[in-house]
């Protein structure tokens, strides 16, 4: 089942205090990104978030589930922590700063076709 998008905004939304917040759709799902770090993934209407030290120590002791078939384990917040704005925010704000900034990608070159003589 796909994640319906007013979950996915309202989720943003609450968590949008913790910087610049993006949403991008992937194969009928999202990801979550933070200052350009993904952090968070939706799916099937579920909040997991990317299991690093800070977001252990701000949740305590999470519920650990896979977000898709054949995925690590991420922790699973249930949907009555969602209504918590601050707590929302912190988390994802605690979760980014410990991530990496994601690799530039490579420029693809085109290459023309060559001409038979």
């Amino acid at each position: 089942m796909a994640s319906q998008q007013g979950t996915v905004d309202f989720l943003v939304d609450q968590m949008a205090a913790a910087g610049t917040l993006a949403a991008r759709k992937m194969f009928g799902e999202y990801a979550i990104y933070c200052d350009g770090k993904m952090f968070a993934l939706v799916c099937n209407d579920q909040l997991f978030i990317k299991p690093v030290a800070a977001s252990r120590a701000w949740i305590g002791e999470p519920q650990q589930a896979q977000p898709y078939p054949q995925a690590k384990p991420w922790f699973l917040i249930p949907g009555d922590r969602w209504d918590e704005r601050e707590w929302l925010a912190e988390l994802a704000r605690r979760t980014a700063a410990e991530l990496p900034l994601p690799a530039p990608r490579k420029k693809t070159v085109k290459r023309a076709a060559k001409n038979p003589a």
